[in-house]
């Protein structure tokens, strides 16, 4: 009896995943592009938020979002 092996690799959680980076600009530029037209104050207040939770994150992983 011969066990069945592959050549294949486990690949990384990352190669499965896009990258977080990529995730938080697209968020970013959709955020944005609503804020313009609806100009609300709370949206933009909302989207800072964001932004300063995100840059916590980061340097509180050391960059490894």
């Amino acid at each position: 009896m011969f066990a069945m092996t592959t050549d294949s690799k486990p690949t990384a959680e990352s190669d499965q995943q896009p990258d977080a980076a990529q995730h938080i600009a697209e968020a970013h530029r959709i955020l944005r592009a609503l804020q313009l037209p609806l100009n609300n104050p709370e949206l933009e207040k909302a989207i800072d938020n964001l932004e300063m939770a995100l840059s916590i994150l980061t340097t509180k992983t050391g960059g490894m979002l």
